[in-house]
């Protein structure tokens, strides 16, 4: 079996984990990708053919650079979709231009022959964003009846495409959001991280990782914080991140937390955190909190997860079945400070203790099992199976055998 992997040149930890997948499940890979996710282990893999079609993608090049590569990325894919010898194309991510991507372009894919495949993150950013509109609706629905079989992460995701685009229910399949597994990790201990950072030993530590958007419900979380400090001076707060798009939330929320009491009780990087740098924050951390006020599903919790850490999340999306409450985590209610700040502290509740070095490790190997990207291997070289030798359209497949609550405990 061959398919194409159109990664679209970005997001490491998934695509990575997707090509080793398949690779592992025997699966001939055509990885399109970039500068950036041209890994040692990836290049090496005898089952995957890498063909950097997108190149660098530094932001510090010129305008006129950017545009350059850009369009002689386009017309690489272009070339090689039509010459391609995998019969399935699946896309993880879109391209820098939308509109061409959903439409045109998966027209393109469409008159080769082959099946497409989309692996879908967001039914629609943009309602997500706030900045929805009808020619975004309609070349999504275009995408979305183009393609052959869709991949989501929830059976929210799977109702929200048949309610607002008209998806049929065969033809999405549920599955795992593999689990993180590209972030470097040392040796670096929990106290050799806190000295990076400038924290304590003893602090009660807070994590907000990634993109910085008003949809992370950001300012939620620092008025939780706020809450906690002035009851109990151990407590401390990380913002890891960059904005994404809207500078004006993040300085509304930078302000605020200047103007507070507790400005000195919070670590803020304000940037684009890169990978061999990741393993600090969340090791250093306590409690990853995510504040998020519409989110269907966050690849910053599995990545938690994946360092053992528990999280507090609000009750939008899947969180509230992702996190196992008093073993993995609690959820709040979401744009709730007080409810928010309650959540954080029963973490720290000798009744729940979710911080020690044990309860780290069973977060861990239940991660491990429950998001493995094995999992998500075996149920996708399934269904790639089924659309090439034409049986009639995959049923929609969820993880199988979910990991019993139970066992966390």
């Amino acid at each position: 079996m061959e398919i194409a992997l159109l990664t679209g040149g970005g997001d490491k930890p998934y695509a990575l984990g997707m090509a080793n997948a398949l690779a592992n499940r025997g699966v001939k890979v055509d990885f399109i990708g970039s500068d950036d996710l041209a890994t040692p282990d990836l290049l090496s893999n005898p089952l995957v053919r890498f063909l950097n079609l997108r190149g660098a993608q530094g932001s510090a090049a010129s305008a006129w650079e950017k545009i350059r590569r850009i369009l002689v990325y386009y017309m690489r894919l272009l070339k090689y979709s039509v010459t391609a010898r995998p019969k399935i194309f699946h896309i993880l991510w879109n391209n820098k231009f939308q509109l061409f991507d959903r439409t045109l372009l998966m027209l393109l894919y469409k008159v080769t022959g082959g099946k497409i495949v989309l692996t879908i993150h967001n039914v629609n950013a943009a309602q997500r964003d706030g900045n929805d509109n009808w020619m975004n609706r309609t070349s999504l629905k275009m995408q979305y009846d183009l393609a052959d079989h869709l991949f989501v992460h929830t059976e929210r995701m799977k109702k929200a495409l048949e309610l607002d685009f008209g998806v049929s229910d065969e033809k999405v399949s549920v599955i795992p959001f593999g689990i993180n597994n590209t972030i470097p990790t040392t040796s670096l201990s929990k106290s050799d991280a806190r000295n990076i950072l400038n924290l304590k030993p003893a602090d009660k530590v807070l994590l907000f990782f990634g993109n910085i958007a008003p949809y992370k419900g950001l300012e939620h979380l620092v008025a939780a914080f706020c809450q906690l400090a002035q009851s109990d001076e151990g407590y401390r707060l990380i913002i890891a991140g960059r904005p994404k798009q809207n500078d004006q939330y993040w300085a509304t929320i930078h302000q605020s937390i200047e103007q507070s009491r507790w400005a000195a009780r919070v670590v803020q990087r304000i940037e684009y955190i890169p990978d061999e740098e990741t393993e600090v924050f969340f090791k250093a951390a306590d409690v990853l909190v995510l504040p998020y006020t519409y989110v269907f599903q966050s690849g910053v919790l599995f990545l938690g997860y994946s360092f053992g850490l528990p999280a507090v999340a609000t009750n939008v999306g899947s969180m509230m079945e992702e996190i196992v409450e008093g073993q993995t985590g609690f959820v709040a209610q979401r744009g709730d400070p007080v409810s928010l700040a309650a959540a954080i502290k029963r973490c720290f509740d000798p009744e729940f203790p979710l911080t020690t070095e044990e309860r780290r490790e069973a977060i861990k190997a239940y991660a491990n099992r429950r998001y493995s990207w094995s999992k998500v291997g075996e149920i996708i070289t399934r269904l790639y199976s089924e659309l090439l030798h034409g049986f009639a359209k995959p049923k929609a497949s969820t993880p199988a055998a979910v990991e019993s609550r139970v066992a966390m405990k």
